[in-house]
């Protein structure tokens, strides 16, 4: 006879524990940790690869593989996946409720279901319900099959004998597996549920996409594991009432990541941006003090956005630090460079910086930018509005290189400006029609060149 022995896991972390208790040792989560049935009886494991061969093999001998990729008709969401939807591979999109995840699917499933067959599997919304969004959208569906189920050994029975060759979970915190003795949602029955589709999607080809909730952190919730397990993390940043949404890829094994897809939110759904520049650089004709324009590379292109600053007087014992699309201790780490190698005193000023457009920076070709912007509006003297910055700043002052450096200052001479400070390795051996560039070896050649 099979025993069963209880434990319990975190939903937020997935660390376990023996015992129940008010907030979870690892992640500190309060009340995250739900019960687990575990059962000691035999059970026959299989590969998540799909593959039941266990020969071995030399790297030679396997045969080649060909990346089939099917295009979504969304330009914008085709680049963050790399070019295109690879066939037999598993996508989680997360994203806080209602900034578009079942939207963007349902549209791209509209355009995939007129060359192929797509199930579409709902287990939050009734048929009505997503009819509804496809008629207020505007979609011509005819083709797409629909089923509301949450059961995942029925759901799969149906996807085997319909074979379909794209396939929706919304979502997969509804799901659940008979065997597992957990409550849907659950750190146990989300892992389980994932593992049968990413089997099931490499035995047949199917490209699976899953949508995801997010915890209160914007994280999607569940173990990390999950995200181990799927070929594919799309996150959806911005915020919920705002115009534009950004897709950005935080893993893919078929593609660049951190590749930024831009969206339009309207009311027939969300439209491509073809030119996201020119919509973050919405600046005015005068120049004001405290703004600069930053090359950022996201994925495999570049993007101009505006940074801004404001630097006041401080009133409080310890000055405030706030930042918005930037990483705080990233502009810690400016303020005392600035300080030490550039002489500019700022521990008696709040400072606020803030990327417009609500996208976020993680790369470290922020920093003189971020900086600059800084003195700008601690001086009160406005920067040219022709003018374009990017490049790493070391603690020891100097200003070092990133990557892509031709291409930004290309992309922002194609947008019509004039002048730009780079690092000095990043300086082009030929100079582009246009655009006057400033190279800069340390942070005090740069307030110089300012």
């Amino acid at each position: 006879m099979s025993k069963t022995k209880h434990t319990y896991a975190c939903r937020e972390c997935g660390a376990s524990a023996a015992k129940w208790v008010g907030q979870c040792t690892d992640c500190g989560a309060w009340n995250s940790l739900t019960e687990i049935v575990i059962s000691s009886a035999n059970t026959k494991f299989q590969n998540y690869a799909g593959s039941s061969d266990s020969a071995i093999v030399t790297l030679a001998e396997v045969p080649d593989g060909v990346e089939t990729r099917v295009y979504t008709g969304l330009s914008e969401f085709d680049r963050v996946l790399g070019g295109g939807v690879v066939t037999g591979s598993v996508i989680l999109i997360g994203g806080d409720p209602g900034i578009g995840k079942s939207t963007v699917l349902l549209q791209a499933f509209a355009n995939l279901a007129q060359q192929n067959k797509v199930l579409y599997v709902t287990g939050e919304e009734s048929l009505q319900q997503v009819k509804m969004r496809a008629q207020r959208l505007g979609l011509a569906t005819p083709n797409i099959d629909l089923i509301t189920e949450t059961n995942i050994e029925t759901m799969l029975q149906v996807a085997q004998q319909q074979q379909p060759a794209f396939m929706v979970i919304d979502s997969i915190q509804t799901m659940y597996l008979a065997q597992v003795q957990s409550a849907p949602g659950s750190v146990t029955q989300v892992r389980e549920a994932t593992a049968h589709l990413v089997r099931f999607a490499k035995q047949t080809g199917t490209a699976i996409f899953l949508v995801g909730h997010v915890t209160k952190d914007g994280m999607i919730a569940g173990p990390r594991v999950l995200e181990h397990m799927v070929d594919t993390v799309l996150y959806f940043e911005g915020d919920s009432d705002g115009r534009f949404r950004m897709l950005r890829a935080i893993k893919n094994r078929f593609g660049a990541i951190n590749e930024l897809g831009i969206f339009a939110m309207t009311d027939k759904g969300l439209k491509e941006v073809n030119n996201p520049s020119a919509i973050f650089l919405s600046r005015g004709e005068v120049a004001v003090p405290g703004s600069v324009v930053m090359v950022t590379w996201e994925g495999t292109r570049p993007m101009l956005i505006e940074i801004q600053a404001l630097v006041d007087t401080s009133h409080l014992g310890n000055p405030r630090r706030v930042t918005v699309g930037l990483d705080q201790n990233r502009l810690a780490l400016i303020l005392a460079v600035l300080n030490r190698h550039g002489g500019v005193i700022t521990y008696d000023q709040d400072i606020f910086v803030n990327v417009v457009g609500g996208v976020k920076v993680t790369e470290t070709g922020i920093d003189l930018a971020a900086a600059l912007a800084v003195v700008s509006s601690l001086k009160n003297k406005p920067l040219p509005l022709d003018l374009v910055v990017f490049g790493e700043i070391g603690l020891s002052g100097e200003i070092r290189p990133v990557q892509s450096g031709q291409d930004r200052l290309k992309e922002a001479a194609k947008l019509g400006f004039t002048q730009a400070i780079v690092p000095a390795a990043n300086a082009p051996k030929k100079s582009i029609p246009g655009l006057k560039v400033h190279a800069a070896h340390k942070l005090t050649e740069a307030l110089d060149i300012i």
